[in-house]
């Protein structure tokens, strides 16, 4: 006959109201516990490879700060206009590939490309005209954008950096409406990029050489075009693209300026307490 267990090593009687080891959404109470769903999987599939990502590239901390940053108490909806300018950039960048992929920058045949996508390509003149009018509405928010920050003071120490990133930024948003212009190479088009580069030519100091520089010689040529076509679609878009990640990560460094009406009324709160 076996000796009995002492009492130490004795399993204990299953209580009532527990799930004794069981777990699933009917594992409870005594429930039989349920197999893991479709969802469960896919959920567990995506932690995995975000864990895998973060794992290799430390990209958490950077995330957590620019996602999870305070935000002074007071801001609004003209504090949304720098996102709303980088939204209308990225949506220039999309159209501007599906356009590229049947635009061809040649004096002879880019107004039959011009004219081929909009009659003939599918949905062509509706991404035709999301990056035409997509650039007029940049070229307004970000102007709306600098108004923001120079009226709320949020150009002032310690973001006078972040400042002329974005003066800059103008100017190149500028640069790419200009260049953009001359690409349908209709008589409308060609004629104001003619003023527009001899208004440049006026310039001091730089204004021929810049001229010059655009024009690919001292008149236009066939190859104005095609320097106009390199700008627009490599040249200044990298250089906008670089400064806006600059320019988000001194945001996410430095912070975001309270509206100006929040600190007046702190001090006003201050003098009456004193």
């Amino acid at each position: 006959m076996t000796p009995p267990l002492p009492k130490a090593l004795r399993r204990s009687p299953a209580r009532p109201g527990k799930d004794n080891g069981k777990n699933g959404k009917n594992g409870r109470n005594g429930g039989p516990a349920t197999e893991p769903t479709t969802k469960d999987h896919a959920v567990e599939g995506v932690a995995s490879v975000v864990g895998w990502l973060d794992e290799r590239t430390g990209a958490s901390p950077f995330l957590r700060g620019f996602l999870y940053r305070k935000v002074p108490k007071g801001t609004n909806w003209y504090y949304t206009l720098g996102s709303a300018t980088m939204f209308a950039f990225l949506s220039q960048a999309v159209t501007g590939i599906f356009l590229a992929m049947y635009y061809e920058p040649d004096p002879t045949r880019a107004y039959e490309s011009a004219s081929r996508i909009t009659n003939e390509v599918f949905l062509g003149e509706f991404v035709r005209g999301m990056h035409k009018w997509g650039s007029t509405v940049m070229i307004i928010l970000i102007f709306l954008h600098m108004g923001r920050v120079f009226f709320f003071g949020a150009y002032k120490y310690p973001r006078e950096l972040n400042w002329i990133i974005g003066v800059v930024l103008i100017v190149l948003t500028l640069l790419m409406g200009l260049t953009g212009y001359l690409l349908p190479f209709d008589q409308r088009s060609f004629w104001a990029t003619v003023v527009a580069v001899n208004l440049n030519s006026s310039g001091p100091i730089v204004g021929p050489y810049l001229a010059d520089f655009l024009r690919v010689g001292s008149e236009f040529g066939p190859t104005t075009i095609t320097r106009f076509y390199a700008l627009h679609m490599l040249a200044v878009p990298i250089l906008i693209a670089a400064l806006i990640g600059a320019h988000l990560y001194l945001v996410a460094k430095l912070g975001t300026t309270a509206p100006p009406w929040l600190k007046a009324e702190k001090k006003d709160l201050l003098k009456e307490e004193i």
